[in-house]
C-alpha cells in the first residue's frame, strides 16, 4: 500500500450544507454553496425479522428454555471470512458476547506451498522440516527469513495477547465448565480451515452447543447444526452450470446434492455494515465527508482473484472509464484492499494523485469503509470481492462493477442475480454518475439471524 506522502490530500472545499439525514439519522445544517440544495443521504431502513417468525410460546412466559448469551468464532486469518462470523453474531445481538479463536498455518519458507494439505497434517510437516533442518542450510528454505511461525492477517506475530489458538479440546473444556453459569454457546466458523474444528466441537459436545458453518464444506453437512453459503455455490446444479462443468469436474466445484433442511442460502457474503452501524459511521465521517461535493462516488478495488483473474488492462480501463464520468462527479475517493497489487495501486495513484476532484486513501488509520459505505451516493467496485458488493448493495444505493467480463461460472451467477435485483450495473464508463436509482437492500445477516433462531426455538433454546 503507498504510504501517505505519496498522496496528496485535496484541499476541503468551502464548508457546504451537509446531506440531510432521515429523522432517525444524525442531522446536520449548513451554509449551502450557491443556495444549492443537497441530496438527502438515504440509508437503509433498520432491518426486521421476516413477518411469520413470531416469537413462540415456550419464549413468551419463559418455558424453561435454555438461553443462547454467548457464542465462540472459529477463524482463519482471513478479515473477509471473520466479518462474516461478527456479521451474523452482530444481528443476533451476541457481537459483544464472543470468543475469538483463530486457525493458523504455518507460515514461511516451503509452507506457502504446502497449503493444499489438511490444516493439522500442514503443522506436523512443518514441525518435522523445523525439526530435521533446523540450523542447517536448509533452514532458510523450510522456515524463511522470519523467525515467527504463525502469523495473523495483518503479518503481524500471533501471540495470547491478540487472539486464542483454536484447540477443539480446549474450545470444548470451556464451553462444559461455564454451561452452568452460562448456558449452551453458539459456535460459527467460517472458511475452509476452520470446517474440522467446528465440525469436531459439535462431535464433542452436540448437547451444550450450536455449531454454524459458514461457507460450505464440501462434505457431510449433517456435521454442522446449520451451513451458510451463497446460493451460487449450487450453481453447477442448474441447467446453465451443467452445460458448462463437464460432468467429471462438477464434484470439484460444486456440492453434489441440492441443499438440504440445514443449508441457508444467501445473495452475498454477511458482514457488518447494517443499517445500524451505517448510522453510526453517518455521524461519526460526518466532518470529513458532509460537506464534499455530491455525488461522492465511492470506487473499491480489490485484486485479481483465482475466479475472476485479470491484470493491469482492467486497471487501465477503470482509469479511462473514471475520467469519462469526473464531469459528472461532485467529488471522488477511492480505496485499495488488502488484496491489491502493489502495481495497480501504483498506477492510480500516478494518475489520480494530484486531480482536485479526488481523495485516495492511503491505508493508514482510521479505516473510512463504513463512512464512505453511509455518505456515498453510488459506488465502483471491482468484479472480484463478494464481500465489497454484498456490502455496497446492503446500502439501496447504486452500485456499478467493472471487470464482469472476467468471472468465471458461479460468479457470473453471482453477479446476475444482483442486477435481477436491481441492485448492480456494468461501469462502461458512459454514466452519469448523478443519475440515482435505488433497490430493496440486501439484508443477507438478519435474514440468516431469522432462521437461527427459528432452528433453535425448535431445540427449545432461544437467544438472550
Amino acid at each position: 500500500m503507498a504510504k501517505a506522502n505519496l498522496l496528496r490530500k485535496t484541499a476541503r472545499p468551502p464548508h457546504r450544507r451537509a446531506r440531510r439525514l432521515p429523522p432517525i439519522s444524525v442531522s446536520c445544517s449548513g451554509k449551502g454553496l450557491a443556495g444549492a440544495s443537497m441530496r438527502p443521504i438515504v440509508l437503509p431502513e433498520p432491518e426486521t425479522e421476516p413477518s411469520g417468525g413470531a416469537t413462540p410460546q415456550i419464549f413468551a412466559a419463559g418455558g424453561g428454555a435454555a438461553v443462547v448469551r454467548r457464542a465462540v468464532v472459529i477463524g482463519n486469518g482471513c478479515a473477509g471470512a471473520e466479518n462474516q462470523c461478527l456479521g451474523l453474531l452482530r444481528a443476533l445481538g451476541l457481537a459483544d458476547r464472543l470468543t475469538l479463536y483463530r486457525v493458523t498455518r504455518p507460515t514461511g519458507g516451503i509452507n506457502k506451498w504446502l497449503r493444499f494439505l489438511p490444516i493439522s497434517f500442514h503443522k506436523l510437516v512443518d514441525q518435522f522440516l523445523r525439526q530435521t533442518f533446523y540450523d542447517t542450510r536448509f533452514a532458510a528454505l523450510v522456515q524463511g527469513r522470519k523467525l515467527e511461525q504463525y502469523l495473523d492477517h495483518k503479518g503481524r506475530p500471533l501471540g495470547l495477547s491478540s487472539v486464542l489458538e483454536a484447540d477443539t479440546k480446549k474450545i470444548v473444556s470451556m464451553i462444559r465448565d461455564a454451561f452452568e453459569k452460562e448456558g449452551p454457546a453458539l459456535v460459527v466458523a467460517c472458511g475452509r480451515d476452520t470446517i474440522s474444528y467446528a465440525s469436531s466441537i459439535r462431535c464433542l459436545d452436540p448437547d451444550n452447543v450450536f455449531v454454524i458453518q459458514i461457507q460450505h464444506p464440501r462434505f457431510r453437512l449433517d456435521r454442522f447444526d446449520l451451513v451458510v453459503t451463497p446460493r451460487h455455490d449450487y450453481y453447477a446444479l442448474t441447467a446453465r452450470g451443467q452445460q458448462e462443468i463437464p460432468r467429471l469436474f462438477r464434484r470439484w466445484v460444486t456440492p453434489l446434492e441440492p441443499p438440504g433442511p440445514n443449508v441457508v442460502l444467501t445473495a452475498g457474503a454477511l458482514h457488518q455494515a447494517d443499517s445500524a452501524a451505517l448510522r453510526v459511521a453517518a455521524t461519526d465521517w460526518h466532518a470529513e465527508l458532509a460537506s464534499l461535493p455530491n455525488p461522492l462516488v465511492v470506487v473499491n478495488i480489490g485484486g485479481p482473484t483465482r475466479n475472476c483473474k485479470y491484470d493491469l488492462d482492467l486497471v487501465k480501463k477503470l482509469i479511462s472509464s473514471l475520467h469519462n464520468v469526473l464531469k459528472t462527479c461532485g467529488s471522488v475517493r477511492i480505496s485499495f484492499s488488502r488484496r491489491t497489487p502493489r502495481k495497480m495501486s501504483d498506477l492510480i495513484l500516478k494518475e489520480f494523485s494530484t486531480h482536485p476532484k479526488i481523495y485516495i486513501w492511503d491505508g493508514e488509520d482510521p479505516n473510512p469503509h463504513l463512512g464512505h459505505l453511509a455518505w456515498a451516493d453510488a459506488f465502483v467496485v471491482t468484479a472480484d470481492s463478494i464481500s465489497m458488493l454484498s456490502e455496497a448493495c446492503s446500502t439501496g444505493k447504486p452500485v456499478y462493477v467493472i471487470g464482469i467480463e472476467y468471472y468465471r461460472r458461479k460468479f457470473s451467477d453471482f453477479y446476475n442475480r444482483l442486477h435481477e435485483h436491481g441492485a448492480v450495473r456494468p461501469f462502461t464508463g458512459l454514466e452519469d454518475m448523478s443519475d440515482s436509482w435505488s433497490y430493496p437492500p440486501l439484508n443477507d445477516a438478519i435474514d440468516v439471524a431469522a432462521r437461527v433462531r427459528e432452528v433453535l426455538a425448535q431445540r427449545g433454546w432461544m437467544v438472550g
